[in-house]
């Protein structure tokens, strides 16, 4: 269940960074609301998790699963470019998230 809620936890990291970008520096409403909801279940998770998963490798797989997400959702939304090598990257990224989990 730890992984499950991990898992969760970077999900919920990549919408509270993307909503943040979109809050525009706190001024729009409605991305703040979402970014502070989003941040502290994302923490609450990650707390959660790290009960159960050590600290290191939890927040490695806090952080990989909402950057590699957080640039996604960016690409898809055109406000970054895709390029071979970025998605490589984000593959290689999300590869180590995997691997983290089979060696636990």
């Amino acid at each position: 269940m730890a992984w499950v809620i991990l898992v969760l936890s970077g999900v919920l990291e990549a919408v509270w960074a993307t909503a943040l970008g979109a809050s525009n520096g706190f001024k729009k409403v409605l991305p703040t609301i979402v970014f502070v909801a989003g941040m502290a279940l994302s923490m609450v998770g990650l707390a959660f998790a790290m009960k159960e998963i050590p600290v290191g490798t939890a927040y490695a797989v806090w952080v990989g699963i909402g950057a590699s997400l957080t640039v996604i959702v960016a690409i898809l939304r055109k406000q970054e470019a895709a390029s071979v090598a970025r998605i490589a990257l984000v593959l290689g990224l999300v590869a180590c998230v995997v691997g983290l989990k089979v060696v636990s």
